[in-house]
């Protein structure tokens, strides 16, 4: 439990100093806990004696007793609030910055390692695993730290005042701590467990809300629904073994404590009805054995919550310590916008994607790449994009190998149009704007233009300040894909890339992204995962790609005058484009 506390602090970082602060201040805070007891037993004896005709009562010494009070509840007051404003906020703070750092490493990881792992195990981790512990870390320091400083405290007390209420006090202090590191055991066991219920929860949930069009499709929201009741019940279930689990020890580091607190008081009672104690100091006693531990009580509860935090910060360092893929690189101005692949490979997840592939790409020209669904077309652009780290051989930019460069220097002089178009949930200004975040407004209004999408934003309500809910809800899929075009007008960048941005709109939207794209490759280089054979006909190269392999290259001209798999490509495109019905 202490090793998890001191995890938690070490987490804090910069924030660390000011937790250790608030230590001191609870240290000075439990004297001033303790203090009030001692002076109203005190203030008591002295009524006392002046009933049994001891000495004769003093009015000014109880107006002495009960300023002295005063004061001290007053800086009791004070270091618990001092204690409360060093301490309490570090949780949001270093929770906000590892969101961010979480942020950054997010941007600069292979898109692989979202493949690899489970989305809904990385929504959880930034979302609910982070507020977990943005809210219950410094509540769980304090509970632990600050509550046995407290205990500790009156301990010393006890022991000066009465060596063997102490070491009773002692004994409950050290068995309780026995049950806690058992209860902890058990709970370390099953956090994990708990941990993968809250994931399954959030990965089903997401997962029916995503596929929620489909599902009223196929009229299935019985059986679709069934993922997020059995994630929710194993859950359930998982809570209900852990609680089961834990509960004998929580019980016994409860009945430890009070068997203490019931020891003490037997034995002032004890000594008080002997002669040996003062009537106020068993008094004093029984209370700090009441207060005493009610400090640690909470302990039994928040057990599993601790060890839950434990199991959470595993999953956050497992993703801070995911291979960044630019590690290493450098901040370096492109001079030169040409591509050279020199006998590339690529495998993902144990399968051959790319086979030691080579090709060049001059810079200002259009290259086509073609070939069937699944031979490695969008890997290549991904590659270019450093996506994906290869596993051998070298991609240039200019003259710079990709892997010398950081992710920013090498996509700030690259923009993509992706077939499946992603917008966020905000202003179509702003979605425009994500390609230059300074763009003037002007400048936004004329790459709507040139992406013909000016036309019909014009015509929404609130033009561009028009909200599009999440994914670009509210759009077509042919004023999406415009949108993300003007938004890569506004960036002009020197290398585009289209992943076949026309393949999923009708004809005349087609006309209008061909006409966007016209202005948005105009004396760029230009990579073009193609399906249109306009577009294949007027590129300057063709490269055609087969099982991972550069099968042909060449201008269509010349791939047409040759048997293989382009012609034939070629034959089938011609064929499906002159069909009609008769």
């Amino acid at each position: 439990m202490f090793g998890m506390i001191k995890r938690l602090i070490g987490w804090t970082g910069k924030y660390k100093k000011r937790v250790y602060i608030g230590f001191i201040y609870a240290f000075i805070n439990s004297i001033f806990t303790s203090l009030p007891i001692m002076l109203a037993t005190y203030g008591l004896g002295l009524v006392f004696d002046d009933y049994k005709g001891i000495r004769t009562f003093d009015n000014d010494q109880i107006i002495y007793i009960f300023l002295l009070m005063i004061l001290v509840i007053g800086g009791r007051f004070l270091f618990s609030y001092l204690r409360a404003v060093t301490q309490e906020s570090v949780g949001c703070e270093a929770t906000a910055e590892q969101r961010i750092r979480l942020g950054n490493i997010f941007k600069r990881v292979s898109l692989g390692f979202f493949n690899s792992n489970n989305m809904g195990e990385i929504s959880s981790a930034v979302t609910t695993d982070l507020s977990f512990i943005e809210m219950l870390s410094m509540n769980m320091i304090n509970t632990v730290v600050n509550g046995y400083i407290t205990v500790l405290v009156m301990i010393l007390f006890l022991l000066f005042y009465c060596p063997l209420a102490g070491i009773i006090s002692l004994s409950g202090i050290v068995l309780s701590a026995l049950f806690l590191y058992i209860a902890a055991k058990i709970s370390d066991k099953n956090a994990s467990i708990h941990q993968k219920a809250q994931d399954s929860i959030v990965e089903n949930t997401i997962e029916f809300l995503r596929g929620m069009q489909t599902i009223k499709a196929f009229k299935q929201e019985g059986v679709s629904v069934q993922g997020i009741r059995k994630a929710y019940k194993n859950h359930k279930d998982v809570n209900i073994k852990i609680e089961l689990e834990n509960c004998p020890y929580n019980c016994l580091h409860q009945f430890v404590l009070k068997a203490a607190s019931v020891g003490i008081i037997a034995v002032s009672a004890y000594l008080t009805y002997t002669r040996k104690m003062d009537v106020n100091i068993m008094l004093m006693m029984d209370m700090f054995s009441f207060v005493m531990f009610s400090q640690i009580e909470p302990l039994s509860n928040a057990i599993h919550v601790i060890e839950v935090v434990n199991k959470t910060l595993d999953k956050l360092e497992k993703i801070e310590k995911a291979d960044i893929i630019d590690k290493g690189g450098q901040n370096i101005e492109l001079k030169r916008h040409d591509i050279k692949f020199s006998d590339v490979c690529f495998s993902y997840d144990k399968k051959q994607i790319l086979n030691n592939i080579s090709f060049y790409i001059p810079e200002g020209s259009t290259t086509a790449i073609v070939g069937p669904s699944g031979s490695g077309k969008t890997t290549i652009c991904n590659l270019i994009a450093r996506f994906y780290d290869v596993n051998s051989g070298v991609i240039t930019v200019g003259d710079k190998n990709i892997k010398d460069i950081t992710c920013d220097s090498l996509l700030k002089n690259i923009s993509m149009v992706f077939q499946k178009v992603y917008l966020f949930n905000d202003t179509i200004k702003n979605n425009i704007l994500f390609g230059n975040p300074n763009a003037s407004d002007n400048e936004v209004i004329n790459a709507a233009i040139k992406a013909h999408c000016h036309e019909f934003i014009s015509k929404l309500p609130n033009g561009y300040d028009t909200i599009i809910g999440d994914g670009g809800a509210t759009l077509s899929g042919g004023e999406k894909q415009r949108i993300s075009i003007a938004r890569a007008i506004l960036k002009d960048s020197p290398i585009i890339i289209l992943d076949e941005a026309t393949a999923s709109v009708d004809p005349e939207n087609e006309h209008l992204i061909q006409n966007a794209i016209s202005s948005l490759t105009k004396g760029k280089t230009v990579i073009v995962i193609a399906h249109r054979l306009a577009t294949i006909q007027d590129a300057d190269q063709i490269l055609v790609i087969d099982n991972g392999d550069v099968v042909q290259k060449g201008n269509h001209l010349e791939l047409i005058n040759q048997d293989g798999i382009y012609k034939n490509f070629i034959n089938i495109k011609e064929s499906a484009e002159g069909w009609c019905i008769s």
